[in-house]
């Protein structure tokens, strides 16, 4: 395999331009905290333009994009929001018409993803939950595979009193994994032959909780953007040109060479996951024949539980290791699920795109 370049981001998040607390600089500032190599900012139904760029701390940057979360306001209860980048101009006009929308970003020539495809309500507060409703929909990139602060409104709903208040004080003590019905429903979707590539994200909005005279940020910028995170794998490496630097931030997105780090528990950069094969080799996004067989190979950067999931089973799996080698001789979209004990609970740390394996039984649906 060449030599891949990684970089880390996070790609929802909202400003003052929508129902965020910070503003474009401040959030790059809080990028840099966490050490994120990019940024996309997605406000609602409104592209922001004339702030995309690189910014400082004088001592480290990071690549500002912005895109939009596009969603139907007139439509109650509210649902099947979408997350656009690389359109380039205004979409929201489409938003009426979920397949319609997804059929004017494909024509801007941008990417599509359904955002927190089964986010739940919070009860407790009267917040109804925002899931994707419209799965008759076609041409999108791919699913927000872990939205972070839906997983939290999610232990809010089913937990007690006490896991409640963990949940908004201390979330990474209760988050453990990506909403399991959006797992199903990705593994669906590959089994059926159609290329779906997943993303992690924060959605903050740095909210401000405030109760007579104390106020509190629940949920910071820089806190979430050390969470669940993006990282995505180039053959090119960024310049430093912001312009040249988008393009490969767009291009691995749509190619799927990308996976999803929950950073908290440990840094996950230099998570791999190929395949090698008689007809060639391939990473995380990309497709191979299967001819007579392809070693599936994953390499986590600690001692952890690792799996080999074809749609939705797990295949072979490796306990306490750092690697897990596995020869396929079945078609099929293969992805790799790495779990660690984080105070003292198996959380998901590392969650790959997939990599298909196209055989006489598994064809990709080119849509």
């Amino acid at each position: 395999m060449s030599l891949l370049y990684e970089y880390s981001g996070n790609l929802h998040m909202h400003t003052p331009y929508s129902d965020g607390e910070a503003y474009h600089a401040e959030i790059a500032q809080a990028a840099l905290a966490a050490g994120l190599d990019f940024i996309i900012v997605t406000d609602h139904n409104v592209l922001v333009q004339g702030v995309e760029g690189y910014y400082t701390n004088h001592e480290n940057h990071v690549l500002l994009l912005t895109g939009e979360e596009i969603h139907d306001r007139t439509r109650l209860p509210q649902a099947s929001h979408l997350l656009v980048y690389g359109a380039e101009r205004e979409l929201a006009t489409c938003a009426g018409d979920p397949q319609g929308l997804i059929n004017a970003v494909n024509a801007a020539g941008g990417l599509s993803f359904l955002a927190h495809p089964h986010d739940t309500p919070l009860d407790q507060l009267g917040e109804p939950g925002i899931p994707w409703e419209d799965w008759h929909v076609l041409g999108f990139t791919g699913l927000e595979i872990w939205n972070y602060m839906s997983s939290v409104k999610q232990v809010i709903n089913e937990g007690g009193f006490w896991q409640r208040i963990r949940a908004v004080f201390r979330p990474e003590e209760v988050v453990s994994a990506p909403n399991p019905l959006t797992l199903a429903k990705w593994d669906a979707l590959l089994s059926a032959g159609q290329r779906v590539v997943g993303i992690g994200n924060s959605d903050a909005h740095g909210t401000v909780f405030q109760l007579g005279l104390l106020k509190h940020v629940i949920f910071p910028y820089d806190f979430l953007f050390s969470c669940v995170n993006t990282h995505i794998l180039s053959a090119q490496p960024f310049n430093g040109d912001w312009q040249h630097d988008k393009a490969i931030v767009y291009k691995a997105l749509r190619q799927g060479h990308a996976y999803i780090g929950y950073d908290l528990l440990g840094s996950t950069r230099q998570f791999r996951f190929s395949a090698h094969g008689q007809y060639g080799t391939a990473i995380m996004g990309d497709s191979l024949k299967l001819g007579s067989g392809v070693t599936l190979q994953a390499l986590a950067g600690a001692r952890s539980h690792i799996k080999l999931i074809r749609h939705g089973e797990v295949v072979a799996e490796a306990h306490n290791r750092e690697n897990l080698t596995y020869t396929a001789q079945q078609g099929g979209a293969y992805r790799v699920e790495v779990w660690r004990t984080f105070k003292g609970k198996p959380r998901a740390w590392i969650l790959s795109n997939p990599i298909y394996l196209e055989d006489a039984t598994y064809r990709l649906n080119h849509v």
